[in-house]
């Protein structure tokens, strides 16, 4: 963003910015809210103010050149509009991608070390367990352990033919919690 946000250039995006600020303030109220209560309040709290900003980004991209960054920016919001307020509509989903951006970060970076995992085959193994041990770590479990419980029981189990054995497995499952829990 311009530092000088009394100018045109700085004004507009200054202006985009007060209404994520104001969408992740009302976030951080919400935090402790059930998700039901968090859905609730967001659509009363949260989605008056989205309204008012999509009015002020249609209105200020017929203002803007196209090809500025503004522009660019305000037409991919526009464009993506719908799958943008889409975490409104439940309480369990997060308002950023923070989350899921910072998890991945470890394998973007790592990506050139497993350019050498022999096969593509070892390079989908790799991501496979790579997803498993984040996945782990997101649901607060020790990512050894729930290797280990995982990768004992499956092989011995029959899910071939009752594939609801594997929801047993999933990191969310109490019996997993309790086992597999971080220290």
């Amino acid at each position: 963003m311009p530092k000088d946000t009394k100018s045109q250039e700085g004004v507009l995006p200054a202006t985009g910015i007060a209404y994520c600020n104001q969408l992740f303030d009302w976030e951080r109220k919400f935090k402790d809210l059930s998700p039901e209560e968090r859905r609730i309040k967001r659509l009363e709290k949260k989605k008056p103010i989205l309204e008012a900003f999509w009015s002020w980004a249609e209105t200020t991209l017929t203002q803007v050149l196209p090809k500025s960054k503004i522009g660019t920016t305000l037409q991919y919001a526009i464009n993506h509009k719908e799958k943008l307020q889409t975490y409104l509509e439940d309480g369990n989903c997060v308002i950023s991608n923070n989350i899921a951006k910072n998890s991945i970060k470890p394998f973007t970076v790592g990506r050139k070390n497993w350019e050498f995992c022999g096969s593509p085959e070892g390079a989908k193994a790799s991501a496979c367990v790579y997803t498993l041990v984040e996945t782990a770590k997101a649901n607060g479990l020790n990512p050894y352990k729930y290797l280990e419980f995982i990768l004992s029981r499956i092989p011995s189990s029959n899910f071939n033919t009752n594939p609801k054995v594997l929801d047993l497995m999933l990191p969310w499952g109490s019996l997993i919690q309790k086992t597999c829990k971080a220290d």
